[in-house]
């Protein structure tokens, strides 16, 4: 992590992550970019559906390859670098073919190393194959959910699950919130971890900083009134004077409160619950 001098009150906590030594400098390939436009948070009726968000620093989005659909070719990395849509550093890769891409960049990989997919690739870190030929204790990213849609599981910085068991055709992952999950074992996974784990240990520093990231300004339930927000009201500081904190609608929220849906779709493929609240 990279510290600074505390030339002010801001400077004296804010942390940022070490790029140089961990990025290659190259710039990015402009065919695989293109503008994004923001919607602040709003849905195509100009109404806030996600709150605090806003504002932030101009960016081009890049086109990750999530599907890895190429079989059987080896693939250079190339660079790794800086994705602002992301937490994780992406890496652009050269398959044999001449095709490029960018793709998630795992922890311990450099440029110059080179990987493949497929049922047949041997289990190392990068490589990308079925659940099925992965044996158990291995640590995976880029985890889909259903077979060719493309990863959906473990894709943010310093991120992976494990492989625990394999039975009756499904894999069970213990995913980064403590769930075993049950998938089908010819999905795909990656072997290792995202990269730049580093990045939990961020401190912003300075309520400027998250407006360059796009975030507006979060505002406690207790500091409300009570027509805005069950918290709300009271002479001076109160208590939530609930027994169950509540989201702005009613809603379960925080503090160790299950808030999964009773009936949800995939129920069936959960093997153990998340443990939630401050001791998980």
């Amino acid at each position: 992590m990279k510290t600074y001098k505390p030339t002010s009150k801001s400077r004296r906590n804010m942390t940022t992550v070490t790029y140089r030594g961990v990025l290659s400098g190259d710039k990015p390939m402009k065919s695989l970019m293109t503008y994004k436009k923001r919607q602040g948070g709003r849905n195509n009726a100009g109404r806030i559906t996600t709150r605090h968000q806003g504002g932030g620093h101009k960016r081009m989005y890049r086109h990750v390859d999530f599907t890895y659909n190429k079989m059987d070719i080896p693939a250079r990395i190339e660079t790794v670098e800086y994705d602002p849509y992301r937490t994780a550093f992406i890496s652009r890769v050269v398959y044999a073919d001449g095709e490029r891409r960018y793709v998630l960049t795992p922890k311990d990989v450099k440029v110059g190393d080179v990987f493949s997919v497929g049922a047949a690739a041997p289990v190392k870190i990068a490589n990308r194959l079925p659940l099925s030929k992965i044996p158990s204790g291995t640590f995976v990213y880029n985890v889909e959910l259903k077979p060719g849609a493309g990863a959906r599981i473990a894709r943010s910085a310093g991120n992976y699950a494990e492989v625990v068991a394999h039975d009756a055709g499904y894999a069970q992952l213990k995913l980064p919130s403590s769930e075993i999950r049950k998938i089908i074992d010819t999905c795909y996974a990656s072997i290792g971890a995202v990269g730049n784990e580093e990045q939990r240990l961020v401190k912003i520093g300075k309520a400027g900083r998250s407006r360059w990231l796009g975030k507006r300004p979060t505002v406690r339930g207790t500091a409300m009134n009570p027509v805005d927000h069950p918290h709300g009201g009271g002479e001076g500081r109160q208590g939530r004077g609930l027994r169950r904190a509540k989201s702005k609608w009613g809603k379960p929220t925080g503090k160790g409160q299950k808030t999964r849906t009773p009936k949800k779709y995939s129920n069936k493929f959960i093997v153990s619950r998340r443990k939630v609240g401050k001791k998980r």
